[in-house]
């Protein structure tokens, strides 16, 4: 167990805290505050303790450089709305300047200042010490709660626990409590379910899955690679070639394991990759030559509903088709629409996952969704994420 801001003393203390505002933007207006609103119980509980709150985060990718369109002022606005206090912005193309750094040696308790991105310089991302002891010479103390970036060995996620003591924030203590237990120790029956394009981004989560669930659900594109591994035609469906045979592989894991490997059973193929064109429900084994998969069928999504219906832990990574196009959103509407009527633990693996639920309005309805797509796909797969194993152990 990792050390959180409960487990020591912020009164008086200036607090370095580590955020992912890492938000959407359309003409410098925030499109989604998601990431903001999931930091606040971690910045109210420092203000109300007395802390002087020092927050950071990089947003997008300005390739180290500062970029105007990149700069977290937006970021700074909606805080001061959603805490009802101002958050001071020092803009820095340095990041941490002399201006940044008198403004937070002058900070009260019970205040708050956010830096500008971390990323408008290029040591961020290869954590450089210099630009970490800079970072960490604002503070007293460390708080990470950017689970989003908790994979990334940065200079503001690793780099400045090695200058200062370091704990986690609520955020990331919610994270690490629900996607651990799920992983290490889940209520049983305990169902997965691996969606999105590409078999090769998940095989060492569906590895490491098949070693602790009960049941693994395949949908999306990577389905059509398993497909073909059984000598299926698969139209003109996406196919990870170089993952064929890996494919094949893990569906002889699964039957050597025990673990249902469930695979779609009908599918809705289209001519085209357009919402617009001519499309039909097809069985697996009888996909046109000339038609792409491009969401499951209503007899999957009826399969995946009852395989998900007593499960007392779900954990979902992936949608099952293509639900930004209308037309092929049933397959994971149906899937989220399950999850959302279990009475069993739901966990949503960040991404486009996360976006389908909130898409849906079904997002209150789920024990937990994860902030971070990357980084919660890492932890499945059992990996140490660097920006929580640097914190300090209780």
């Amino acid at each position: 167990m990792k050390k959180t801001v409960r487990d020591i003393d912020v009164k008086g203390k200036k607090v370095l805290v580590r955020c992912d505002f890492n938000v959407p933007l359309k003409d410098g207006v925030i499109t989604d505050d998601i990431r903001i609103v999931s930091a606040l119980p971690t910045i109210r509980y420092l203000m109300d303790g007395g802390a002087k709150v020092i927050l950071m985060s990089h947003l997008g990718r300005p390739d180290g450089e500062p970029k105007k369109e990149f700069s977290l002022a937006p970021v700074a606005k909606r805080l001061s709305q959603l805490l009802g206090r101002e958050v001071m912005f020092v803009s820095s193309d340095r990041v941490v300047d002399e201006k940044v750094k008198k403004t937070a040696s002058k900070l009260k308790d019970g205040q708050v200042m956010l830096l500008e991105n971390v990323r408008f310089r290029k040591e961020e991302t290869k954590n450089d010490k210099d630009f970490a002891k800079e970072l960490a010479g604002l503070g007293d103390v460390f708080v990470n709660d950017a689970f989003g970036t908790a994979h990334r060995a940065h200079a503001s996620t690793a780099g400045v626990a090695e200058y200062l003591p370091a704990v986690s924030g609520f955020l990331i203590e919610k994270e690490v409590e629900f996607l651990g237990n799920a992983v290490e120790n889940p209520k049983r029956p305990f169902v997965a379910i691996m969606g999105g394009a590409k078999v090769g981004d998940k095989i060492p989560v569906i590895k490491n899955l098949l070693k602790k669930v009960d049941t693994l659900i395949i949908g999306g594109g990577m389905a059509y690679t398993f497909f073909r591994s059984q000598g299926l035609e698969i139209g003109t469906s996406i196919l990870d070639k170089e993952n064929v045979q890996l494919a094949k592989d893990l569906l002889k894991e699964a039957e050597k394991s025990g673990v249902k490997m469930l695979l779609p059973i009908d599918c809705v193929c289209g001519k085209e990759f357009s919402n617009d064109t001519e499309f039909g429900v097809y069985p697996f084994d009888g996909i046109p030559a000339d038609m792409m998969g491009l969401d499951i069928g209503p007899a999957t999504a009826e399969l995946y509903r009852k395989a998900v219906s007593d499960a007392a832990t779900v954990v979902w990574n992936g949608p099952m088709g293509v639900f930004e196009m209308p037309n092929f959103a049933s397959g994971t509407r149906a899937v989220a629409e399950a999850l959302a009527g279990s009475s069993g633990v739901t966990i949503i693996g960040g991404g486009d996952s996360a976006a389908a639920v909130e898409q849906f309005g079904l997002a209150d309805k789920m024990t937990h969704i994860s902030t971070g797509g990357g980084a919660s796909l890492e932890f499945l797969e059992g990996k140490v994420l660097p920006g929580i194993a640097v914190l300090e152990d209780k």
